[in-house]
Parts: structure tokens; C-alpha cells; sequence
């Protein structure tokens, strides 16, 4: 084939091996290399970039280990077909899915530390509250030393879930103990819900943009998407409505406050006429709310004003407290979580009984309580400085953001940010194209920035570079 448009530096830091997976796998995900295309062999793309065959030998080697692209004996090398549209209408659970919606997340974690990982989900190290962490792992190992050895019971630490019950109970979620189960993180709650739920072949919506692991789950169980827009004040009601005159969900997932990647959250009228809708058509609200606790000051919740009739809330503690805990929660009717569990129990047995004992000790002794208060502040400094730095080189910022840590943000005049990704390499910052928290894929002009990182002197030289290439 005609030489690849990649753009590789040496210069900036990032291993050569890595530019190379980074951009040819952009380019096969956004389709502007097609399925069955031959690529450059090695020696034609080391002598085309000017560099040695060992690192192009590594990068097709990762690549075809992530199936991207195949080697064919005497051939060379050629991107995999994808799974054709068919078999995806058709609601068929193809493992190839799976792989290609996985590579997504494996990405955050595929890159050397040096690296300014700019999309990232997390907040740095620095703002987590180790001391308090550590404090809290020797009072569960002193004084619960079965948490060590033993299983959790399958509906979680009571104690943890008197203190979760507690927290619902302040948004006006009136939860008892039975309609509260402890989870490995947000997401087992969420793939117990897709397990239990749906079959192959249902139709569910989901919010566009919105969580990519979460459109990967549901793919992988072969379960059709069909995305609603997401506006600033929550999802696009009217398109809803539409949809419904052509599609019969069972599920309707909703990201409630700080929703990813927008930063937006659900105002008080849209939250009431989703409700409406879901009585109207039958169909079940997830209210994903696992960005709760950067919230100073609640604003509605779903589950608040209906009770667990129609909506399942989803929560948890790893994007605040610990990412290694792996603590979350769902709430929803009696028979549901009873249900629930029972799931639970048969793919899981059980979760992390020391991982429990310990954020209930945090939560109980208001540890947490006093870790927010300093998180929040954090949050709050670097969005605002975040936003106005944007701003200031001329980028759009979707909307407003009034707390979290993204903004979704695009630079004007370039309507694929797939370009922002080969380019955010030179400068040593990784990036994540805006057509991973689509639904199916589709090309976007947006990018999720975590703005805890924006303030990086590397950021600050990539914001001002695309500014530039884009009125240039």
C-alpha cells in the first residue's frame, strides 16, 4: 500500500514502538485504514520514517496481538476485518467486539509512566488520601482479621451498607438495607444488570456520548445500542421520544451528575419526563451516579423521585477514594437486589471482605467525609483553571462544567479528533479520539480532557500547537 501518514518524533519522549501502535490503531479504529488493507512492510515503514526495523518490528507484533492487523506468510502484513454490520444488527456475541472495545480501556494503561496521560478517568496519586488509606488497612487488620482469609457475604459488609444506605438517604433516595448490595466496583454492578437483564438481541439506550466499558459490555452480550444525544441539561428528551416510535428498550442507561465525558448534569425537568417515558413505554432506568461524591451541593436524582419503581442506581468509591478497593454499590427494589445477588453469587461468589472492612472504616470514622471536603476544593481549582486555559487558546468547551474533573472539549475546524492524537504524541500526551465514548464508533470532533493534567506545561504547549495547526 501507499506509505501510512504517520507522524513520528524521536524527540519527544515517547517510545517510538509506542507512536507507531498509537497511530496505526487510531487509524484502523476511525476506519480511514479499511478492513483487509495491506500495510507498509517493516522495512519499507522503518525506511519511510527514517528509523531502525526493531521498533516497527515490536509495534506489528503488539498489534497483532491485539488483533488489528494479521501476518500472511509470504504476503506481509494486513488489517483484520472487523465485524461486519450483519452479525452486529443480528445481536450475535462476537468476542472480536469484545477485543476491539477493551483495547479502549487497555489503552490508559498501555503507555510509560513519563507519559501525560491527558484522557485519563483518574485523579492523580497526590490528591488520593494514602495516609488516611493506610491508617485504615492496619484498623481492619487489627481488628477484623477474618477480613484477611474470609469471603464477603454476597450482599456486602453490613456495616459498609448502613453507611452506603446512610449516603443514599441524604440525595433523598429512601434505601433501606435490603435494597442495597456492595459490588466490585460500579462496574460489576453494571454487568450484573446486563447479565441478569438482557439477552442477546435486546435494544437498550444510551447516552451519546457516553461510557465506552459500558457499550463494550453490552456488545459483548449482544445486546443492540441505540444512542440518545446527551445535551447540557441531560439526555435529548425529544430524540427519546422519537426513538421510542421506532425501538423497544428494556434499559435506558443514564449518567446523572458530572456525566462522562460531557460534565453535564440532569436538570429537574428532564429527570421527571424520562420518568414519564420509562412508565409510558416500560422500560427501566440505570442511573449511573458514580461521580456522586465530587458533588458539593445534590442536585436530583432519578432514583429520588422514583423510588426504585423504575429506576437502579449505581454508585461507588473508586474514583474518589481508592481505584484498588474496588468498592461499589447498587440500589434498587427488594426482589431485584435479591435477584441480583443470587448472580453475584454463582459468577463471583463473593467480594473483597478486607476491601469492604476497610472503606467502612473510612466512611465510618469520617475519614471520607474530611478527604472529600479537600478533594472537592482540588476538583474545583484545577476545572476552573482547566476551562479558562481552553478557553484561552481558542479551544470550545462543550459546556460549563460546575464540578468534576473532564471537560469535552474540541478545537474549531477540526471535525475528527483522531488528528488531535498522532499530533498530542509530539508533545508527549496521550489522548484518547473523541469516537470511543460513541455508541458505535462514529467520527467526533470532541475529546475527553481530564483537567486535573491540563495544567502540564506539555498540555499547554499541545493545546497552543492545535490551536494554531487548525488556522493554519
Amino acid at each position: 500500500m501507499n506509505a501510512l501518514p504517520l507522524n513520528i518524533d524521536g524527540a519527544t519522549g515517547v517510545p517510538l514502538t509506542e507512536q507507531i501502535v498509537s497511530q496505526i490503531e487510531t487509524m484502523i479504529r476511525s476506519r480511514r485504514v479499511l478492513a483487509g488493507a495491506k500495510l507498509p512492510s517493516i522495512r519499507q515503514l522503518a525506511t519511510e520514517q527514517s528509523i531502525s526495523r526493531f521498533p516497527v518490528i515490536e509495534a506489528y507484533d503488539r498489534l497483532a496481538s491485539r488483533g488489528l492487523i494479521q501476518a500472511r506468510h509470504g504476503s506481509g502484513f494486513y488489517v483484520a476485518n472487523h465485524v461486519d454490520e450483519h452479525a452486529r444488527d443480528a445481536g450475535n456475541c462476537d468476542p472480536r467486539l469484545a477485543e476491539e472495545e477493551s483495547s479502549q480501556i487497555l489503552a490508559q494503561f498501555n503507555y510509560p509512566g513519563e507519559t501525560l496521560k491527558l484522557s485519563s478517568g483518574f485523579i492523580p496519586e497526590a490528591w488520593r488520601d494514602v495516609d488516611g488509606l493506610t491508617q485504615a488497612v492496619r484498623q481492619a487488620s487489627r481488628a477484623d482479621i477474618a477480613s484477611v482469609i474470609d469471603y464477603a457475604i454476597p450482599h456486602g459488609d453490613t456495616n459498609l451498607r448502613q453507611q452506603i444506605q446512610m449516603r443514599l438517604n441524604t440525595l433523598g433516595i429512601n434505601a433501606d438495607l435490603p435494597n442495597v448490595m456492595i459490588t466490585s466496583g460500579a462496574s460489576q454492578a453494571l454487568d450484573l444488570v446486563v447479565r441478569y437483564m438482557l439477552k442477546p438481541g435486546d435494544t437498550v439506550f444510551v447516552e451519546d456520548p457516553g461510557y465506552y466499558n459500558l457499550f463494550g459490555l453490552l456488545k459483548l452480550q449482544g445486546v443492540r445500542l441505540v444512542g440518545v444525544p446527551r445535551l447540557a441539561n441531560g439526555p435529548d428528551v425529544e430524540m427519546a421520544e422519537a426513538l421510542l416510535k421506532q425501538h423497544t428498550p428494556k434499559l435506558f442507561f443514564v449518567n446523572t451528575v458530572f456525566q462522562n465525558p460531557t460534565a453535564t448534569n440532569i436538570a429537574p425537568q428532564i429527570a421527571f419526563r424520562l420518568l414519564q417515558l420509562a412508565t409510558q413505554h416500560g422500560f427501566t432506568i440505570v442511573e449511573d451516579d458514580i461521580y456522586a461524591d465530587f458533588q458539593t451541593v445534590p442536585t436530583q436524582r432519578l432514583a429520588s423521585l422514583d423510588q426504585f419503581d423504575r429506576v437502579i442506581y449505581v454508585g461507588g468509591l473508586s474514583k474518589t477514594l481508592s481505584s484498588s478497593l474496588r468498592i461499589g454499590y447498587l440500589a434498587a427494589n427488594r426482589e431485584l437486589v435479591k435477584n441480583l445477588v443470587d448472580v453475584k453469587v454463582l459468577t463471583s461468589l463473593g467480594g473483597t471482605r478486607f476491601a469492604e472492612s476497610v472503606a467502612a472504616s473510612l466512611l465510618e470514622r469520617g475519614t471520607y467525609r474530611k478527604y472529600l471536603e479537600r478533594l472537592r476544593k482540588r476538583v474545583r481549582d484545577s476545572l476552573s483553571s482547566a476551562v479558562q486555559q481552553l478557553e484561552s487558546y481558542g479551544w470550545d468547551v462543550f459546556d460549563q462544567p460546575s464540578g468534576g474533573n473532564f471537560v469535552w472539549a474540541k478545537v474549531p475546524g477540526i471535525e475528527d479528533s483522531t488528528k488531535l492524537v498522532s499530533e498530542a504524541l509530539k508533545f508527549g500526551v496521550t489522548l484518547a479520539p473523541g469516537n470511543y465514548y460513541r455508541p458505535n464508533g462514529e467520527a467526533c470532533a470532541w475529546v475527553r480532557i481530564n483537567s486535573a493534567y491540563a495544567g502540564d506545561r506539555r498540555a499547554a504547549r499541545f493545546f497552543e500547537h492545535m490551536t494554531q495547526t487548525a488556522r493554519a
